[in-house]
């Protein structure tokens, strides 16, 4: 096969590689000719993700993988489209389409008879069938089911471990005809391998799931229930730390038996997905209740975690340093996006602290643009914030923070014993006296 892979992101870069390991030529369509170029001298364009240099090392060499900015001639040449482009959303996580409109457009000049059109970027119930579909037409003048077939198929992967990932979990898909799923169904039996995963009674594979609107739902399903889980967790871990208990054991325990399965409290719930998906889900059903009530309360996690801190730390944070450590959502990761620091930075800042961050993964020069003060481990401070869980962290103890009062520890990935003396609090836990 001949395959355009349409955005050379995150995601859209290694999906280009997997197939053209897989034995196929394959042209990656971008917008940034700086991406364009750096693919097409073999070098990632973005740091973090196994295997990815070394894939493109050997894929793009041996003429398997070109980049180009030209979308339309790229996809006139191909028998399948895979379309990785992202879906902007706003500080309420209502969508933008404008880059997939424009993306869309530019497939639809290019589009050809027999070709196969696949969406993988997360979107709202129905968008498939309402806005691509139509679109794709009048832009092609080609007639979907007949002429061409458009599919939904969610990517499921993590960034630093896609490779793992699609190897690991089922490839879901929905078409619009069975047909169109049929060759769906084809082309990623194709391009991907899967390990053997005998805990899924179904197996591991490609699944059809019967339309694009019940695989649009699949993915925004797997990702709502993680925030609507966490949300409990965080309510749980509140109500725990105000009674004495200690939730982790709590949780430890209800997870024993297999039905349980709460996640964890912590300070923040950031990145891409799962503060992001529930907003979707909630634009096709604005009556859902306990989606929403899980989204308001883990947003408002880390302003409770301020405030944790403003109790530990006598009743005020004026004038006090405060160092939070993680810029990133998650620890490993560069990548702010709806990451818990800036509601922290923000909290801290109107409790009147004086705040500044600290991330491993980030320059001086880089939180600067964020706005923030950069933190160096050693220098003094009277209160300490974590953030993300970044494994560089766990090791620290009181000595790398001089003067040092208080510390929160958002994502519990700190030893209590090594800060003596120091007032030690966990997100979610009852603070141990004595």
């Amino acid at each position: 096969m001949k395959i355009t892979v349409v955005g050379l992101g995150k995601i859209g870069l290694p999906l280009a590689v997997q197939f053209a390991k897989s034995g196929h030529d394959v042209l990656g369509a971008d917008v940034s000719q700086p991406v364009v170029d750096l693919v097409n001298a073999g070098t990632e364009p973005f740091p973090g993700e196994a295997h990815l240099a070394e894939y493109l090392a050997e894929v793009v060499p041996a003429g398997r993988l070109v980049a180009t900015t030209d979308t339309a001639d790229a996809v006139s040449q191909s028998d399948a489209v895979v379309v990785v482009v992202p879906l902007f959303v706003d500080a309420e996580a209502r969508p933008d389409f404008g880059w997939m409109d424009s993306a869309t457009d530019d497939i639809a000049r290019g589009l050809k008879p027999g070709t196969l059109v696949i969406y993988e970027t997360t979107l709202p119930v129905g968008t498939t069938r309402t806005r691509w579909k139509p679109r794709l037409e009048e832009g092609s003048g080609l007639t979907e089911g007949s002429d061409f077939h458009l599919v939904f198929s969610p990517e499921r992967v993590l960034t630093g471990r896609v490779f793992e990932d699609l190897r690991k979990y089922p490839k879901l898909l929905g078409g619009l005809s069975e047909a169109g799923a049929a060759k769906a169904v084809e082309f990623y039996e194709q391009v991907l391998q899967f390990d053997e995963r005998p805990d899924l009674e179904r197996g591991n594979g490609v699944w059809d799931l019967g339309t694009a609107e019940a695989a649009e739902m699949a993915k925004l399903a797997e990702t709502t229930y993680r925030d609507v889980n966490i949300g409990l967790a965080n309510q749980f871990g509140a109500f725990a730390a105000k009674n004495g208990i200690d939730v982790f054991q709590v949780i430890e325990a209800s997870n024993s038996q297999p039905y349980s399965h709460i996640h964890r409290p912590g300070i923040a719930v950031g990145g891409h997905c799962i503060p992001v998906y529930p907003r979707l889900y909630l634009w096709n059903d604005p009556d859902a209740t306990v989606v929403r009530a899980a989204r308001e309360a883990n947003a408002a996690m880390p302003a409770y975690t301020v405030g944790l801190t403003v109790g530990a730390a006598g009743g005020s944070l004026a004038g006090k340093r405060v160092a939070v450590l993680g810029a990133s959502y998650r620890g490993g990761v560069k990548e702010t996006a709806f990451s818990g620091v800036f509601g922290t930075v923000d909290a801290l800042r109107e409790a009147g602290a004086d705040v500044v961050v600290h991330d491993p993964m980030y320059t001086a020069e880089e939180l600067a643009k964020y706005g923030w003060d950069a933190y160096t481990l050693g220098d003094p401070v009277e209160v300490v914030v974590i953030q993300a869980d970044h494994a560089a962290y766990r090791e620290l103890s009181a000595k790398d923070f001089p003067d040092v009062q208080v510390v929160v520890d958002g994502r519990r990935i700190l030893d209590p014993a090594r800060f003596e003396d120091v007032r030690f609090l966990v997100v979610g836990q009852a603070e141990k006296v004595g």
